[in-house]
């Protein structure tokens, strides 16, 4: 099963725009931080020098779009990585980078900015876990989250 983590562009948006835009997430790959199916992302378009490694972006991967994580980053080329993956990686280029994800907006309508302290702190947590740990953890709660699923359909 491929669980990255997806997007959906907002049908009143659009990525060229110069203006922040949302997006629906719709996998596990960036669990526990970003939610399949309950949680949306604004994204605004971003300078290459604010690509560093840590910041969570949406990029064009083939014909899908991905939000992940830049968890390296040579020159123009980023490897990237959901925060739930155990071992997949993907590479893009800077021109593949649609944006930066400013904040993200749970299914109650909270907005969460992505510079904030409890969101630092959150994701500082999370990838301070060892991989494995990280593994069976995410692998837990897509098993909870698909039979909640399940169970509303």
């Amino acid at each position: 099963m491929d669980d990255r983590l997806e997007a959906i562009p907002s049908a009143e948006t659009s990525p060229h725009d110069e203006a922040p835009f949302e997006v629906d997430v719709t996998g596990y790959s960036m669990l526990p931080l970003l939610g399949r199916g309950h949680d949306r992302v604004v994204v605004r378009p971003c300078r290459t020098s604010e690509l560093t490694v840590g910041r969570i972006v949406l990029f064009h991967l083939g014909n899908r779009w991905i939000v992940h994580r830049i968890r390296h980053r040579d020159g123009e080329r980023f490897i990237m990585a959901g925060d739930g993956n155990y071992r997949k990686t993907e590479r893009c280029s800077a021109q593949e980078i649609i944006g930066i994800v400013d904040s993200v907006i749970r299914s109650d309508g909270r907005r969460i900015d992505c510079t904030s302290r409890s969101w630092r702190m959150a994701e500082r947590l999370w990838l301070a876990l060892p991989a494995l740990c990280r593994r069976y953890i995410t692998a837990v709660m897509r098993r909870i989250l698909d039979r909640k699923r399940q169970n509303k359909g």
